[in-house]
């Protein structure tokens, strides 16, 4: 007898609100890093947002509190609670966490990081592919959690874009090519076959990503 396919799953994945460090530090999992104002009011659109489906049946984000903080007003306006999730946490930057960005850019390990990814681990910290299996993993932990339901996964701007990558087969040398914005919403359909990506760095109008 054949087995009944399980539900499809859709993952909601939204990136943290702006911070005081956002575009000019890597912050990776250094604590204490909060959202600014900017970053709280865009924590507050991006549920307003959500809140134009019709479902939400979980919100989960990475421990970092910049996600938690993201993830709070979803939550709310659901009327449920924030998960915490490790396997959504920011890629360990190792060594390197706390480093301004223009100084990183001058590092000769800069374009092995933007064009050959797969091969580059962060000193002392993590790989891109280990974050990339991370990812996978978890999505596949909220898709057997989740069957026929709709999941909010607050999450950072690279497992995201590895997220995307995998769900469209793409190679991980070619994430670095993904744009995930702050509280955009990167909508991803889980199901016994290939996912289906819906939209990805979404910062408009969400009432189309109803499943159909």
């Amino acid at each position: 007898m054949a087995t009944k396919a399980a539900a499809p799953t859709l993952v909601l994945y939204v990136r943290h609100g702006q911070t005081a460090t956002t575009g000019k530090v890597l912050p990776g999992r250094a604590p204490g890093l909060h959202l600014a104002e900017s970053g709280r009011q865009q924590a507050m659109a991006a549920a307003e947002r959500i809140g134009a489906l019709n479902r939400v049946d979980a919100v989960y984000a990475s421990p970092l509190e910049r996600a938690r903080e993201t993830a709070a007003p979803i939550a709310v306006s659901r009327r449920t609670r924030v998960v915490v999730d490790r396997g959504l946490i920011e890629c360990d930057f190792g060594t390197w966490t706390g480093a301004k960005l223009k100084d990183l850019a001058r590092k000769p390990e800069w374009r092995t990081v933007q064009q050959y990814p797969s091969g580059f681990r962060f000193p002392e910290g993590e790989s891109f592919r280990e974050m990339s299996t991370r990812m996978a993993s978890t999505s596949t932990r909220l898709r057997s959690r989740h069957p026929g339901q709709v999941v909010v996964a607050v999450s950072h701007a690279d497992p995201i874009k590895a997220a995307v990558a995998d769900a469209l087969g793409v190679h991980l040398d070619l994430f670095q090519r993904i744009v995930i914005s702050t509280c955009s919403v990167t909508a991803i359909v889980y199901s016994d076959g290939p996912p289906v990506v819906l939209t990805v760095n979404d910062t408009g109008d969400l009432k189309g990503l109803t499943p159909s």
